[in-house]
């Protein structure tokens, strides 16, 4: 465990650690920091999903090539509204 003052002072060597040793902890006014490599970061977050546009997401989605959207011609049925 280091001290923020010694690991500001052997900066170098403090990330030399985290890439060879894995995380580093750090403590400062009684709080602890831990400082790890991205590759441990995301290994443990999970890969990210990339965001995408609201215009990506739906073109995702399925196609309607085939599908029939022209109007019915038929007359309404009738509705009683009593």
């Amino acid at each position: 465990m280091w001290q923020v003052a010694e690991a500001k002072n052997r900066f170098s060597e403090f990330l030399t650690k985290a890439d060879h040793e894995g995380p580093q902890r750090v403590t400062r006014r009684g709080r602890t920091y831990v400082l790890l490599t991205e590759a441990e970061y995301e290994r443990l977050a999970g890969e990210a999903k990339p965001k995408m546009t609201l215009a990506e997401y739906l073109m995702t989605g399925p196609s309607f090539e085939g599908l029939d959207l022209e109007r019915r011609k038929s007359p309404m049925r009738p509705v009683d509204l009593e």
